[in-house]
């Protein structure tokens, strides 16, 4: 499953048609959550039964493509087995309780409600919202896959702009040339001082792209604040300078994004093995450095790893992270230092090198150890790659290259 994307071309009138679409998906969504909340032993197929009902009961809901009402049913449900299933595996905290979605920014299309030009170049969604025909702006040619494999049409809309995703169903390292054997084993020490550290002593630095874009970021959010008027419509100067903050931080996030991919892709291209640290970054942000850690978005590269591993036959190991930064990469022996101290150096042998080469050391011979149990992963979950068969909620979808337009 590959994911294509384009940026659509309307008139304004069309962008408000989106918009009113994406509306009736977050109360079709809200509407089922509280149907689960109060009633016992809702099913799946209850949620789709009661999307049926409310396009009879509501002219507006019924307007919008049945597929696309099933989605938003899919959308609640979604969070309803994600709540399950961590009270399942007695997951530590909060279990994910499901809530009413305020600010739902796409709506999804099954195999019906659009229609593609003849030259793949417009699209067209039949149903009564009043979208009607759209420019696709973007490097991709829709004409290379046919149409049964295209399996959902997705618009997003974001601070630029709307989008249209495509979910084709095909496997992409059909269409890709293999690349050649290396013979290079690498292991990865991710960090905030760089941006991770290999076991060949290469060292890339973090870019900090939302630490660099701070002040702006803060002095567009200080001047939106002051148009704001609290208990009142807000005036057309408030929603400009809403959307000039929001486009800050749309620019921010795919500098990151670019940069995670580029270096990812570079590794696995590299190298035969990747051997990396399996971070539980969630609890990690809880920290006082959460801000650092997510300008790193150690989570990201993880996934894009993972990712063109798969696509191009690389071998991806996530080792457990436990003591690669105080045991001695050298002779195995438990040296204690804190996180000030930059520089490992071993009273058994009197081995000296750099913390985070030490630690990349460590995470390559655990890579290794476990090489030939490369499919079984470090926490036994399944990798980021393999969920590509639905759409992110947000829009994005990790495991695919991110479209060029």
């Amino acid at each position: 499953m590959i994911t294509l994307e384009f940026k659509l071309k309307g008139n304004k009138q069309q962008f408000l048609a989106i918009d009113e679409a994406i509306r009736t998906v977050q109360f079709v969504r809200n509407k089922c959550v509280r149907l689960w909340m109060d009633s016992k032993g809702i099913g799946k197929k209850d949620i789709y039964r009661y999307t049926t009902e409310l396009r009879k009961e509501f002219k507006y809901v019924e307007a919008l493509n049945s597929s696309a009402c099933q989605q938003a049913g899919e959308r609640a449900w979604s969070s309803i087995a994600k709540f399950y299933d961590n009270c399942k595996k007695k997951v530590k905290g909060k279990k994910g309780y499901p809530k009413f979605k305020k600010n739902v920014r796409s709506v999804e299309y099954k195999q019906s409600g659009w229609k593609l030009s003849d030259n793949r170049k417009k699209i067209t969604f039949t149903d009564k919202n009043g979208i009607g025909t759209l420019t696709l702006k973007g490097g991709w040619d829709l004409n290379f896959y046919p149409i049964d494999q295209i399996k959902r049409v997705k618009i997003v809309r974001r601070a630029d702009g709307c989008y249209a995703q495509f979910a084709i169903n095909i496997d992409v390292r059909e269409y890709v040339k293999q690349l050649e054997p290396t013979q290079d084993c690498i292991g990865i020490d991710v960090g905030l001082k760089y941006f991770y550290a290999d076991s060949k002593g290469n060292t890339v630095p973090v870019p900090q792209y939302y630490r660099k874009a701070e002040k702006q970021l803060n002095r567009a959010n200080r001047k939106k604040s002051k148009k704001f008027c609290k208990g009142q419509k807000q005036s057309n100067n408030y929603l400009k300078a809403r959307n000039r903050y929001a486009r800050k931080h749309l620019r921010v996030s795919r500098q990151r994004k670019g940069f995670v991919q580029r270096e990812a892709l570079r590794v696995i291209q590299s190298n035969d093995l990747v051997a990396y640290e399996d971070l539980k970054v969630k609890n990690m942000v809880k920290s006082k450095l959460s801000k650092s850690i997510n300008d790193a978005s150690w989570s990201a590269f993880r996934s894009w790893l993972e990712y063109f591993g798969w696509k191009y036959g690389k071998v991806t190991v996530a080792v457990p992270p436990y003591n690669t930064s105080q045991n001695c990469s050298n002779c195995g022996e438990k040296v204690k230092k804190s996180l000030s101290t930059r520089t490992h150096k071993c009273p058994h042998c009197g081995f000296e090198a750099d913390r985070d080469l030490n630690a990349s050391l460590n995470i390559l011979q655990l890579g290794l150890r476990t090489a030939g149990h490369a499919g079984t992963y470090a926490w036994g979950e399944t990798p980021s790659w393999a969920f590509g068969e639905i759409l992110m909620s947000n829009g994005d979808s990790l495991n695919q290259e991110s479209p060029r337009l």
